[in-house]
């Protein structure tokens, strides 16, 4: 992955996730921070607190009395939505700046990260019964090694884009041909460097891998399951991106819970809707 590697070095636009989102992933992983520690690391940063309270006295959480207290507001948050609140606003600029066009839109390929961070954590909670921060955590990041390769070397990705498109082979195929690796080794790198959860990493690195051993409830497999869905739906990152490949396990997974997976596929709409106001998608 040295190609990865010189691609990451070579990204500045995001040199690093903020400083409060670094000690934040360290307080995570830490069973014995406390709320006060959380406090501390929040309130040196005065946008992060105004946000904090605003979104958890926005309609979507419905609490009867306002919050004004930090650690009140974590407690109501979670931990882990806040580090998602923290990330998701890092890094949504980087998605902007960039001139559209019919070969590559940072605007498409946002919204199609959106739409797989929501779907993953809907599987992950009403499938599997499980909490779902980490699965929309990866959902939101698990392309973003195409931004990368966008701004560090866009003439190759403009190429890489054109063919995928032309031809119709897989962006992974192309970029492997073209830029000596791909979006997904580069995401992985990047997750890597900002210390992500290990299984969050695993879901950038395997998104486009057809496993042959994977299991349907971990990262790696709701986040393809998820990727396809939406994929269907018309939320591909740009054209001839919606031919997304399943491992084998996951596609007789959802043969075998297809009525669950048709009440998410009528619920992602309105979920969007949700997660706008919670992480301004």
């Amino acid at each position: 992955m040295a190609t990865a590697q010189a691609l990451v070095n070579g990204f500045n636009n995001l040199k690093t996730l903020p400083h409060v989102e670094i000690r934040l992933t360290k307080l995570i992983t830490d069973e014995n921070s406390t709320l006060q520690e959380f406090e501390k690391v929040i309130s040196v940063d005065p946008t992060l607190v105004l946000r904090l309270l605003a979104v958890v006295n926005s309609s979507y959480y419905g609490l009867q009395q306002k919050v004004s207290n930090i650690s009140r507001a974590v407690i109501f948050i979670g931990i882990k939505n806040l580090r998602n609140m923290v990330i998701t606003e890092a890094i949504k600029a980087i998605f902007k700046p960039s001139k559209d066009d019919d070969t590559f839109s940072r605007s498409n390929l946002w919204l199609h990260c959106a739409a797989v961070s929501i779907c993953s954590k809907m599987i992950s909670e009403r499938i599997f019964e499980q909490k779902g921060e980490d699965a929309f955590l990866c959902g939101i990041l698990h392309d973003i090694g195409m931004i990368v390769e966008d701004q560090v070397a866009q003439n190759l990705f403009v190429q890489t884009c054109k063919a995928c498109k032309k031809k119709s082979r897989p962006i992974v195929e192309c970029e492997q041909e073209f830029i000596g690796t791909d979006h997904c080794e580069t995401g992985y790198m990047l997750a890597r460097d900002w210390k992500l959860p290990f299984e969050v990493q695993e879901g950038i690195k395997d998104h486009h891998k057809a496993l042959k051993k994977v299991s349907p409830s971990s990262i790696t497999g709701i986040i393809q399951i998820a990727d396809y869905i939406v994929s269907k739906m018309n939320y591909s990152a740009m054209p001839g991106m919606d031919g997304m490949v399943l491992s084998p396990s996951l596609s007789d997974h959802i043969r075998e819970n297809i009525a669950e997976y048709k009440a998410i596929i009528r619920d992602i709409p309105g979920e969007m809707l949700g997660a706008k106001e919670v992480y301004e998608l």
